[in-house]
């Protein structure tokens, strides 16, 4: 049964962890400032195509760093305890919805340094903004439940990522697609269909997690 009580209570534990252990986070920041100066000294100067990609090649592995340890740090003891307490559809709302803030803060800094170490080439901010949030919680939806099966099998953020391939190559063309429209300045009315398409793929990663979660916590 799902208790928002309950999720709010878990994303509350969630926030809290996160806030005390600091290294985590700044781990990410960290490497994706390095990753961006890298890029910079091999990259002069960037076509808006080259740019969009490594926006989002730098965003899909941060984001993969960020969410493998939702399930992964968590102990049999600890599992133990939440499956006493709570239902698990609310153990993987509340670790959806914490990734999803955590990978949309992330995708807000990472683009932030984008324009600190390139020059800001998006025409239609609101656009750009809306692609980048929705590529964020595309991502979250996926890798929570990839992150959840990889813990089962003893697995780490190797084996999330091999697993998590076939799932996200649909997203990420299409948020590369998108993200060309809105640099280019496009109008965000001409392209609903592709967003519903995007929204779309979110949607069903995120209802498929939601109806087999439950069959993966009873093992």
């Amino acid at each position: 049964m799902v208790k928002s009580s309950l999720i709010f209570a878990l994303l509350r534990k969630e926030i809290l962890l996160e806030y005390r252990q600091k290294y985590a986070f700044n781990g990410i920041i960290l490497y994706v400032l390095t990753t961006l100066f890298l890029i910079q000294i091999s990259f002069q100067a960037m076509l808006p195509n080259v740019w969009i990609t490594m926006l989002w090649m730098v965003m899909l592995f941060a984001s993969v760093n960020a969410v493998a340890k939702s399930f992964l740090q968590e102990g049999a003891g600890r599992m133990l305890y939440y499956y006493t307490i709570s239902s698990p559809q609310n153990i993987i709302l509340s670790k959806f919805l914490y990734n999803a803030i955590l990978l949309s803060v992330l995708a807000l800094l990472t683009y932030g340094g984008f324009i600190l170490f390139f020059e800001n080439i998006v025409e239609n901010l609101g656009y750009f903004l809306l692609v980048l949030l929705t590529g964020s919680i595309g991502f979250a939806a996926s890798f929570t439940m990839i992150s959840a099966i990889a813990s089962k099998a003893k697995g780490s953020a190797t084996l999330m990522t091999i697993l998590s391939f076939p799932i996200i190559i649909p997203q990420i063309l299409l948020l590369i697609k998108l993200t060309k429209r809105a640099v280019e300045g496009y109008p965000l009315i001409l392209d609903y269909k592709l967003l519903l398409a995007l929204g779309g793929i979110n949607i069903s990663v995120f209802i498929v997690s939601l109806l087999l979660f439950p069959y993966l916590w009873r093992e």
